[in-house]
């Protein structure tokens, strides 16, 4: 746990956490590029991935590993908490005010100590956690680096109960926000996912499936090479079959498609379409526009 910086805490507004049952938003960035750890066991290996223009090196310590797919979800978190403020035109800031009892709800988890455990556990790699990455710079030799979370600590009661957490999140993520608006909705069932495999999946397939009517389709090896997983090639591709059979993805279909060479590929489409408002909304267009739909 790490002592929030003053001068950079003293500058920022507190943004509180809005009450209520808020929609699921993620960041396009997140939900395309292999930026966590898809295991459950520690991950000290750094994840490099490049595709054109595109570079990420991803590192975690050896205390703490590389912040999983599942310490992603504070992150959807804030990414929903800080859109809802945008679109009802109120004031957000990339330091944020919460108990951790209100984050585990929302990402569907127990609300005990030894959960209340984890999530520090989750903050922490995700503060150890850092990112070096060409995206969204001018130029691909231009890297911009950051944690997940800048700073984070508790504020305790006389009687050492947690009142709450404060955290910062990034300008690289904070802006992909406010400024790029490169936001998702996702559907909560997500938070259900229990393997990295299929949640992994499942960003990538809401990120590029979309309301596609011809659907979207994938080589076995380029999802590979997409996820940043550590796995054999074999054991994955096992993994992707067995979640096809399983139709374990909400929202879409999925299905296999093979050569004649027998090159695996995965074709995934949407299994109902989209209402003008969903469309419209993910478009985040004004508010008022919105409201009269």
């Amino acid at each position: 746990m790490s002592i929030l910086n003053t001068s950079e805490r003293t500058a920022l507004e507190i943004f509180r956490a809005l009450p209520g049952d808020l929609a699921a938003r993620d960041v396009q960035d997140l939900m395309t590029y292999p930026f966590f750890s898809l295991a459950k066991s520690k991950r000290v290996v750094p994840i490099h991935y490049r595709s054109g223009d595109v570079t990420i090196c991803v590192e975690g310590t050896h205390e703490h590993g590389i912040a999983t797919i599942w310490d992603a979800d504070i992150l959807i978190w804030a990414a929903s908490q800080l859109i809802e403020a945008r679109d009802h035109g109120l004031p957000t800031s990339r330091l944020m005010r919460v108990t951790p009892y209100e984050v585990l709800k929302f990402i569907g988890r127990g609300t005990s100590l030894r959960d209340y455990q984890r999530f520090k556990a989750a903050l922490d790699r995700l503060q150890s956690t850092t990112i070096a990455t060409s995206l969204r710079q001018t130029t691909q030799r231009r890297l911009h680096r950051f944690s997940w979370i800048n700073e984070w600590k508790e504020h305790i009661e006389d009687n050492g109960r947690v009142r709450g957490i404060e955290l910062i999140l990034p300008d690289w993520f904070y802006s992909a926000l406010m400024e790029d608006r490169l936001v998702l909705r996702i559907n909560t069932a997500y938070f259900n996912l229990t393997g990295g495999i299929e949640r992994w999946l499942y960003r990538l397939v809401r990120k590029h499936g979309g309301h596609q009517r011809n659907g979207w389709r994938f080589d076995f090896k380029h999802l590979y090479i997409k996820s940043g997983s550590l796995m054999r090639y074999s054991n994955f591709a096992l993994e992707l079959r067995d979640i096809v059979r399983r139709q374990g993805i909400p929202d879409y279909f999925l299905k296999i498609e093979r050569s004649h060479t027998g090159k695996e590929r995965l074709w995934f489409s949407i299994k109902q379409r989209p209402s003008l408002k969903t469309i419209m909304e993910e478009l985040a267009m004004p508010l008022q526009v919105r409201d009269n739909l």
